[in-house]
């Protein structure tokens, strides 16, 4: 039985009218003139478009000659591509679908590149992304994260200002597509980046029905909290500050070659470049340099040869193409790039600072502001996990612990019980004030300024770490745990948190919001959720009221009082050390 979809990679063509000459005039006619193609005009669909095919034939495979001189067996097999393009118009905007090597006749300069991924970001499950392509700033990096079965944005390690995401691939939440129709109950994947692979209908019908609802979707829809950081970092648009910044690089590169300026591989083109063995490179030139890799001193000497003014258009409009053989005849080509997007430098205007990448200026820091914000509005989830009583002024922090240890079922009260640093065995580490019976580590705070919530993140931090990377915290932990609890609450052997829980009061705030957060606290709040979450581990903000009067009677302050000696250590020099109780009395553990 026939499928009534198809997996395919669909470009929006940027600058094209929605007519069949404007869409046929953009193309490489030269190139399909090459390559024999042949040229039909599909009236089935009901909308403007132009379908391009063509083979592309070559009479002996690249490996037999060479096989031949090292086996002295002498054989010969044809190689055969094909390629297959249909351009069309849905609503007054151009789309490009390519089969087998068709993509290869898509010009370059007419895809939107941020198509498929301003897709992926509003419509893939934050939770279940398969894959990421990203880059940094400054770098000249291209980092590849794969899990075929998933995981959440934190665990990538994607989500910071200065990195620039490319491609995303994950499942979807459910949408209105052909795919949908027959898979009801099963996730439907996609790939995100400058195009969009994705199953669409076969049917022109179908297929147009499709593509409109893809368009909306990127039209009207807003991008998931978790995956919004990605459409913080665009490229500079400004064309006064695009000028001043062409002119700088033009200056840079008239320069003998300095170190400043390095090779990057095109962010779209890593899987062609891991096949490659050829790549041959035209700038300003009749011929091009046949080389077994990109030859950055050759790209930078071309460009220095031209006239000043017209460096970075030599690079812009020369080539880079990578291919499977030697000879690259139209059969092995994989990729062919503008020499501008295989390097990348930076460059100061005044105090700002700017970054070539993939031939597109970007700022650094532009969206540094904007990036802290969302993350940390996104620890205070609609609907907390947890609810904490007041606390009054008169409680001191111990007090206040073993008091919602004594009203919440399971909960124990850990505060001042530490474990030996294994850096250096005198020293204590105090893991957290509460842990619930989930395994979430709860840490509470008070504070008036920056400072205190500074050392409470930092405990976060370095409590998730000695937990995961060291096995004697694991021991001594588990084991204080069990102690406490007079053997009612066991941790595995092997516990490690998977949620901690920043529980905070802020002096002078009524309530406390991302906004009310102290401004440094923002930023390094920012940075431990951020590292915590790399480390497969959640981060959560709760808010503490503040108790205009005490929340207990006398009577039952008093008893209060007696009971969380158990959980609080006297470090003032000379004073008697803390009563040894039987486990399980006054540890706080109920149930």
């Amino acid at each position: 039985m026939a499928s009534n979809t198809e997996v395919r990679t669909v470009y929006r063509l940027t600058g094209v009218s929605p007519t069949e000459e404007s869409m046929l005039s953009a193309l490489d006619l030269d190139l399909l003139d090459g390559l024999g193609a042949h040229l039909h005009v599909p009236e089935a669909l009901g909308a403007p478009a132009v379908y391009i095919t063509c083979g592309m034939e070559r009479t002996e495979a690249p490996w037999c000659s060479p096989m031949a001189r090292t086996t002295g067996v002498t054989v010969s097999e044809s190689v055969r591509r094909t390629a297959a393009l249909l351009v069309l118009a849905v609503d007054d905007t151009v789309y490009a679908i390519g089969c087998d090597q068709g993509y290869r006749l898509i010009p370059e300069h007419l895809k939107d590149k941020r198509f498929g991924l301003s897709f992926a970001i509003r419509q893939m499950d934050p939770n279940m992304i398969r894959g990421a392509v990203s880059r940094s700033l400054g770098q000249a990096r291209t980092d590849i994260s794969l899990t075929p079965g998933g995981a959440s944005v934190p665990l990538l390690g994607i989500r910071d200002h200065s990195r620039i995401v490319r491609s995303l691939g994950g499942y979807l939440d459910d949408l209105p597509l052909t795919r949908s129709q027959y898979r009801r109950g099963k996730a439907v994947s996609a790939q995100g980046g400058c195009g969009l692979r994705i199953a669409l209908g076969v049917e022109p019908e179908a297929l147009l029905s499709d593509l409109r609802t893809i368009a909306r979707i990127c039209r009207e829809d807003i991008p998931h909290q978790e995956l919004r950081f990605i459409d913080h970092i665009v490229p500079v648009s400004d064309t006064g500050t695009l000028d001043d910044l062409d002119q700088a690089l033009d200056e840079r590169l008239g320069l003998p070659a300095d170190g400043l300026i390095s090779a990057a591989l095109p962010s779209e083109h890593h899987e062609a470049y891991a096949e490659a063995t050829t790549c041959l490179t035209q700038i300003n030139s009749d011929g091009a340099l046949r080389s077994d890799d990109f030859d950055l001193g050759y790209a930078l000497t071309r460009a220095r040869l031209a006239l000043p003014g017209r460096r970075v258009k030599a690079l812009r409009e020369g080539t880079v193409t990578l291919a499977r053989d030697r000879r690259a005849g139209a059969a092995d080509t994989l990729a062919v790039t503008s020499a501008l997007s295989w390097l990348e430098t930076a460059l100061p205007i005044g105090s700002r600072r700017f970054f070539l990448m993939d031939a597109e200026w970007y700022e650094a820091g532009a969206a540094y502001s904007e990036e802290c914000r969302a993350t940390v509005g996104a620890l205070f989830p609609p609907s907390p996990s947890v609810s904490l009583p007041a606390w009054s002024d008169s409680e001191s922090e111990n007090d206040y612990n073993n008091r919602i240890a004594d009203s919440q079922h399971g909960w124990l009260c850990l505060d001042t019980k530490n474990v030996a640093n294994p850096l250096r065995r005198r020293d204590q580490v105090e893991i957290c004030d509460l842990l619930t019976p989930d395994g979430t580590l709860i840490l509470v705070k008070r504070a008036g300024g920056s400072g205190p919530l500074s050392h409470l993140f930092s405990q976060a931090r370095v409590a998730v770490e000695l937990l995961q990377e060291s096995a004697q915290v694991r021991a001594d932990f588990t084991g204080k745990v069990a102690e406490l609890s007079g053997g009612t609450f066991r941790l595995p052997e092997d516990y490690t948190p998977k949620r901690i829980v920043l529980a905070m009061l802020l002096k002078n705030r009524e309530e406390l919001t991302p906004g009310s957060v102290f401004g440094f606290s923002q930023i390094t709040i920012a940075q431990t959720a951020k590292a915590l979450a790399a480390r497969g581990v959640t981060v959560e903000v709760a808010g503490i009221r503040a108790a205009s009067r005490p929340s207990l009677s006398p009577g039952a302050a008093d008893q209060q009082g007696r009971r969380s000696g158990a959980c609080r250590q006297t470090a003032t020099a000379g004073a008697s050390p803390p009563v040894r109780r039987p486990a399980g009395r006054g540890s706080r553990w109920r149930g």
